[in-house]
């Protein structure tokens, strides 16, 4: 377990796992959440003619799901970049998830699925992917959301190299993509996650608030901390007994 442990801790800077676990538990709660909670108000559909007029990809899938791993690659590299820097990009994380929870409490929306009937290995994969996630939540974007912060929060920074950045901006841009050719998403879901996600780590990178963020989280972990050496020297004097 140990050993463990300090693998884990080469990859992610010990004072990033808690806000970066609890950036994941934030977005499954809002978003999962609210799912159950709006389960029974009316949804609203915001298809125009321009998400009609978009064909359906099914081998786009692979981007929608790919993005995942994506998203964890860069959340580490952005907390290893330091630590004030990560508690601004999370300040701006955590005030997007709870945007993103009154959107989808007071505007749910809804859209109609195309019918797939290929036979393809991506068309069923999509069907899976119809099956899992409800057509629910949409606006802002999530995928588009994260995606974007993903960019945002190594762009311009020294300590990435600059193909990255590039990439991840690349990157970004296609998750949108597939957001609108796999019809999980209207294109105004794209924008609106992008817009977001621009005023939100605005937010953090130019208040004081992420001050506030880092003292709670330090004050968790000065705890957890205090536990374990209370722990550890306890278990010292039993050894010093036998």
């Amino acid at each position: 377990m140990i050993k463990q442990k300090d693998y884990i801790l080469k990859i992610v800077p010990k004072y990033a796992v808690l806000p970066l676990i609890f950036s994941f538990v934030l977005n499954m709660v809002i978003y999962a959440g609210t799912m159950v909670l709006c389960a029974d108000f009316y949804h609203h559909d915001f298809t125009t003619a321009f998400d009609r007029a978009v064909p359906l990809i099914p081998e786009f899938t692979s981007i929608y799901l790919i993005c995942y791993v994506f998203w964890i690659a860069n959340y580490i590299m952005i907390a290893g970049i330091g630590k004030e820097h990560m508690y601004r990009f999370l300040t701006g994380d955590y005030i997007s998830r709870i945007v993103c929870g009154l959107f989808f409490v007071f505007l749910p929306t809804t859209l109609v699925r195309p019918e797939i009937t290929g036979n393809g290995l991506w068309e069923q994969i999509l069907k899976l992917v119809y099956t899992v996630d409800q057509s629910a939540n949409l606006f802002p974007s999530i995928h588009c959301l994260v995606s974007w912060f993903c960019y945002v929060g190594i762009r311009k920074q020294k300590q990435i190299p600059a193909w990255y950045q590039r990439f991840s901006l690349v990157f970004a841009i296609l998750v949108c993509i597939s957001t609108q050719v796999t019809k999980q998403h209207y294109i105004i879901d794209v924008f609106g996650g992008i817009l977001l996600a621009e005023i939100c780590w605005q937010i953090g990178q130019r208040t004081e608030w992420y001050q506030s963020v880092e003292k709670f989280f330090d004050r968790i972990i000065r705890l957890f901390s205090s536990r374990d050496r209370g722990k550890a020297g306890h278990g010292g004097l039993s050894e010093v007994k036998e």
